[in-house]
């Protein structure tokens, strides 16, 4: 199991606003290599440098830097887009391009239609763009990981933990999303798998990155009971309220233990620095071409990081090691065989296996034992 220290030390966290200064552009050309010191990054924040989601981003970003010795003025971080207005986003990236990015990180969902845009308009730059779905052949790319693994890990750790039969999920989006509903999902099959009789109860909140409200959402599921807090969404809010209320809850995005010892059991996190490094050497030594990435545990892109020993039930390490070891010497995929979904229907075949597109781009229905909290 990998390891995860977040104790950053403080760093100027350059960031380019709408009045960057001008640069000239080393535009890419597909196929040739890019010299490491004409290489320009714009990297696109939903949220700040210091926190949850971007936390993770920007945790890679310097892994990467660090490693292939860029400068810090070769890296134009814009924080805070709102995924929500497209005007917003494409300004983003028309800001950093002009400050001479050849390379835009776009790391939302929901900047891939400005991605797609914006690299039919920039044929020198070259954008990737963090769990979209969309792709070009020249000049724009997609990466994610399965993350879902993680989730049904930690889904085994809140399944042997609870003691309600209750565990509450913060979700950013609706089942339209298959990013988060896949997540849910793959949670909820991870309790099941250990307790058979506990449910998943969703509060959806339609925002990737809202601490009021993500608190908010939290408190309602402590209130109906839940006494271990899961989320899909941007900040350590969830955590933080399941340590007010005497619960326990399941980080995300990075190890959230330091936000909340007395309850995070455990964090699925985020190696990003796996794919910057690939994709920036790759640009570099010319091999970049446009094939999406999507990495999982083998290559340790995804994880949960190790148990809280004061919170850990006995019999908590051994259950998740041989999941571990089911998933990476089994082959086991979660979303395998016939699934049944909480509204009765059947999904997936029996011997078989959801492809990478369904989990990526298909799944829009909750497992049997997930609710949503009205």
């Amino acid at each position: 199991m990998i390891k995860f220290c977040f104790a950053v030390l403080p760093f100027l966290f350059a960031v380019c606003l709408s009045g960057c200064q001008k640069s000239e552009l080393v535009p890419w050309v597909p196929g040739r290599p890019l010299a490491a010191d004409s290489l320009k990054i714009g990297v696109i924040y939903v949220g700040g440098p210091r926190v949850g989601y971007s936390l993770a981003h920007e945790l890679g970003i310097q892994e990467a830097q660090k490693e292939l010795g860029l400068r810090d003025d070769q890296i134009i971080r814009k924080p805070y887009v709102n995924s929500a207005e497209p005007a917003t986003v494409e300004n983003a990236m028309e800001d950093a391009i002009e400050a001479g990015a050849n390379l835009i990180i776009a790391t939302s969902w929901g900047y891939m239609d400005a991605c797609e845009d914006m690299a039919a308009r920039y044929p020198g730059v070259i954008f990737a763009n963090a769990s979209g779905h969309k792709k070009n052949d020249i000049n724009f790319t997609n990466y994610f990981g399965r993350v879902y693994l993680a989730r049904y890990l930690s889904g085994i750790v809140a399944g042997l933990k609870t003691k309600s039969g209750k565990i509450g999920y913060v979700a950013a989006m609706d089942k339209s999303n298959s990013e988060v509903t896949g997540g849910i999902n793959a949670f909820a099959m991870g309790v099941e798998s250990v307790n058979p009789m506990a449910n998943v109860y969703v509060s959806v909140i339609i925002n990737w990155y809202d601490p009021t409200v993500e608190a908010q959402s939290a408190r309602r599921l402590a209130a109906e009971g839940c006494d271990v807090i899961a989320h899909h969404s941007d900040t350590p809010q969830p955590q933080h309220v399941a340590e007010k209320v005497n619960v326990w809850g399941i980080g995300y995005n990075v190890d959230m233990m330091k936000d909340a010892p007395n309850a995070v059991l455990t964090s699925v996190v985020w190696n990003w620095g796996n794919y910057y490094k690939k994709l920036l050497s790759g640009i570099i030594d010319g091999s970049f071409n446009t094939t999406p990435y999507y990495g999982g545990l083998a290559d340790g892109m995804v994880d949960i990081t190790p148990l809280n020993p004061a919170l850990a039930e006995p019999g908590m390490e051994e259950a998740v090691a041989a999941a571990r070891k089911r998933i990476l010497e089994e082959g086991f995929n979660v979303f395998e065989g016939e699934i049944k979904t909480n509204d009765g229907r059947i999904v997936g075949t029996p011997g078989g296996k959801l492809s990478d597109g369904e989990i990526t781009g298909g799944i829009d229905w909750y497992y049997r034992n997930v609710a949503l909290l009205k």
